[in-house]
């Protein structure tokens, strides 16, 4: 990838002619040096319209104005093809809560992706409903919040866990293994900025010990899904999957064991898509340019 700053619209818009066209135009009229673009056309069926998604880097000192004044100069263009779109400038770090409880592996990849540069964010906080990790998440110099979670308390310790998140001011919020279900209202204010990683290749085994559900099936693939949250329990929209090949001589302890490695490289790479403005949704779907 590039190391050049660079500008990202990512956007959606009713299908037409042009569209390209008019986009790339705008960009061309400033002298803008677009180094990546991605395009796709949702044909649409009876229940939903045709729509198109696209996503376009362009250099960022290759146009004579900033951020704000980009958004200003590209709003009539948006509003003419009335698109859902928003600009990103890659100079500024995205801002990840991430949220565990007592499964490690997601957390521990995440924070040594982190510490190598090669997950380029702002962690401003680790939040869990346990204790166990403070010593290892402090010793890389991010607070930690213990939030205990019990069904006494859980009005309580989900206002706590919304103040901290909007206290930080986080764009993205991260479920490396948290196994608490979200208020619906914080899934509501931070609509398809909190990612789940669930043990499981969804819609398949939902819920809890999805690896027990799959040894009683008797499958032969497990899988990890890596999806937006929403009010309904693992029915976001599906950023990143991947599924490992299994036979019967492996017992629920052998699922977990392996799952465990593609849950860590699966919500990787979601995250990155995500961070990257590579994700539009459309629905209960997603557009993924890779």
């Amino acid at each position: 990838m590039h190391r050049d700053r660079y500008y990202t619209l990512a956007a959606s818009c009713p299908d037409r002619t042009g569209i390209i066209a008019r986009v790339t135009a705008f960009f061309a009229e400033h002298e803008g040096w677009i180094l990546e673009s991605s395009f796709h056309s949702d044909e649409g069926d009876d229940s939903r319209p045709a729509r198109y998604f696209m996503r376009i880097e362009v250099k960022a000192d290759s146009l004579p104005f900033m951020l704000a004044e980009l958004r200003e100069r590209f709003r009539p263009v948006a509003e003419e093809l009335e698109m859902d779109w928003k600009i990103t400038d890659s100079a500024v770090k995205k801002r990840v809560v991430v949220l565990v409880s007592k499964q490690e592996h997601c957390l521990y990849d995440l924070l040594a992706r982190w510490q190598s540069k090669e997950l380029d964010v702002e962690i401003p906080c680790v939040i869990s409903n346990h204790d166990a990790f403070k010593g290892f998440v402090e010793w890389h110099g991010i607070p930690f919040h213990h939030v205990p979670v019990t069904p006494q308390n859980k009005p309580q310790a989900h206002a706590e866990l919304r103040r901290l998140i909007d206290d930080v001011r986080a764009d993205t919020i991260v479920l490396a293994r948290y196994m608490q279900i979200l208020p619906s209202d914080l899934c509501d204010a931070y609509p398809g900025q909190i990612l789940n990683i669930h043990h499981s290749f969804l819609p398949s085994f939902v819920g809890a010990k999805p690896y027990h559900q799959a040894y009683q099936r008797g499958v032969k693939l497990i899988g990890a899904t890596c999806h937006y949250v929403t009010a309904e329990l693992d029915q976001g929209p599906i950023i990143e999957q991947d599924v490992i090949r299994i036979d019967h001589s492996d017992s629920p302890d052998d699922m977990v064991r392996y799952g465990k490695d593609i849950e860590k490289t699966v919500l990787a790479r979601g995250l990155r898509y995500h961070l990257e403005d590579r994700v539009l949704v459309h629905g209960n779907k997603t557009v993924v340019f890779r």
